[in-house]
């Protein structure tokens, strides 16, 4: 007896062969959506590292001149201008992408994408704003 995906066995049933389409290595480059995809992907590689980057700082904080020292080293000056661009473009990405993912209902209609994008732009710029104000008076100094 031939056991296909809808003959059963003791087991169960027997799994259909999955069809695994072979896909060139340069798939990504062949359309312009699929490349900004890419992109997006690595930028996390760059967040991420900045993240652990922050978790370092945050290690030295009780220890202002190793603290110091850390931030002012051009190694750390260097990534923070590489991460900058690659923290942008992966906010911007995931901001435009929201709307997509974020349906909001009001009654029978939708809620216009640029509205709820709007909003998250809104709020980006409230907090970096922020953050800046207290940045340059000084943090909790004054």
């Amino acid at each position: 007896m031939d056991n296909d995906s809808s003959t059963p066995t003791a087991a169960g049933p027997v799994p259909a062969k999955q069809h695994i389409r072979k896909m060139p290595v340069n798939w990504w480059l062949k359309k312009p959506a699929y490349l900004r995809y890419m992109i997006r992907e690595i930028t996390c590689l760059f967040v991420g590292g900045y993240a652990m980057f922050l978790l370092m700082l945050a290690a030295r904080l009780d220890k202002p001149e190793a603290f110091e020292t850390l931030l002012a080293s051009p190694l750390a000056i260097g990534l923070q201008w590489v991460a900058l661009p690659f923290a942008i473009y992966h906010s911007v990405t995931w901001f435009n992408l929201t709307p997509k993912v974020l349906v909001i209902w009001r009654g029978e209609d939708k809620l216009p994408g640029f509205l709820i994008a709007g909003a998250h732009y809104a709020g980006w710029l409230a907090v970096s704003a922020g953050l800046i104000y207290f940045a340059m008076s000084g943090g909790t100094d004054g």
